[in-house]
């Protein structure tokens, strides 16, 4: 099996994380930044944004999502809601994805016959960005999973970081060291789901 294979056989959902330092945070960003550059995107839009937050401002996003979701969580149900958050709080940092609807917006008027299909392109692209990063992060020691708990969140999480306003957010990653393994994953039979014609 090639390595690209078998890093994307090991890349799993990863709950329990530490803020153990696994690689440079230089490294991070390079994984980063390598994994945006050559990621393909439809039209070669490159609409996808990549948000990534270490620190403080990993803890914070957590906060943030804590605070809306307990205007919504009846308070005798938060607890297990906070315990959650707190997981992906215990990481060591957060990628947020976003799509720039401007640029999808923009290939709309640009390619009138294909205008209702951009945004679900979009959605696929950053979707391909998604599973690069994870492959990428987990191929060096760090454990991920992806969130969403957009659209609660992206106004306040577009004021703290100066958030463009034609950025749509997609999806949220926590990761870190893992502290446990993911259990057994379960597959529906190929048979199933692949047509092999020859």
């Amino acid at each position: 099996m090639s390595n690209f294979l078998e890093a994307i056989k090991n890349r799993r959902s990863h709950y329990a994380i530490s803020k153990d330092q696994v690689v440079s945070d230089e490294k991070i960003q390079e994984i980063i930044n390598e994994s945006v550059l050559h990621t393909p995107s439809s039209f070669n839009s490159q609409s996808t944004r990549v948000v990534v937050l270490l620190n403080d401002n990993h803890d914070k996003v957590w906060d943030i999502t804590a605070a809306e979701l307990k205007k919504i969580v009846p308070a005798e149900n938060f607890a297990s809601t906070q315990e959650k958050l707190n997981s992906f709080k215990a990481g060591y940092g957060t990628v947020l994805f976003f799509e720039d609807q401007e640029t999808v917006e923009g290939l709309q008027k640009a390619f009138e016959l294909y205008a209702e299909n951009f945004p679900v392109w979009a959605n696929q692209t950053n979707a391909m960005h998604q599973l690069v990063i994870w492959t990428a992060l987990e191929e060096v020691g760090f454990g991920a999973s992806l969130q969403h708990y957009n659209p609660l969140i992206d106004e306040a999480v577009a004021a703290e970081w100066d958030i463009p306003s034609t950025w749509k957010l997609i999806a949220q990653m926590p990761f870190g060291k893992p502290t446990a393994q993911p259990g057994e994953k379960e597959f529906k039979p190929l048979e199933d789901r692949v047509k092999f014609y020859k």
